[in-house]
C-alpha cells in the first residue's frame, strides 16, 4: 500500500479517534446531540473506540515509516486532527454528529 494512504489514513483514525473521545464528554456530546449526557456504557464505549482508533492511527504512521519518524508524524497527525476538531465543534457541531451515527 503507498505510504501516502497509509498517512491517510492515520490522519483519519486521529480524528475519528479524538471525535469519539471528546463525545464521551458531557459538554461536547450535548453540542452535537442537544440532549442528556450520554450513558454512562455509551461514553465507555466511545472512549475505547477512541483509544482503539488512536492505536490503530499509531500502527498506520509504524506501517508507513520507520519508528522514529512515525512517532514524530503519529504526534503531528494528532495535532491537526485535534485543531481541525477543535474548529469544527466550534463552527459546525452538529457534523460530528455521524460518528455516533444517526439519531
Amino acid at each position: 500500500m503507498p505510504e501516502s494512504a497509509l498517512l491517510a489514513g492515520a490522519l483519519l483514525c486521529s480524528f475519528i479517534g479524538l471525535g469519539w473521545l471528546a463525545l464521551a464528554m458531557e459538554v461536547h456530546w450535548q453540542q452535537v446531540r442537544p440532549t442528556q449526557a450520554p450513558a454512562p456504557a455509551t461514553a465507555r464505549l466511545l472512549r475505547t473506540l477512541g483509544a482503539l482508533a488512536l492505536a490503530a492511527s499509531l500502527a498506520l504512521c509504524l506501517a508507513a515509516d520507520h519508528p522514529s519518524m512515525a512517532a514524530l508524524v503519529w504526534v503531528m497527525s494528532l495535532a491537526v486532527a485535534a485543531i481541525s476538531l477543535a474548529l469544527l465543534l466550534a463552527w459546525r457541531p452538529r457534523w460530528v454528529g455521524w460518528l455516533v451515527g444517526p439519531r
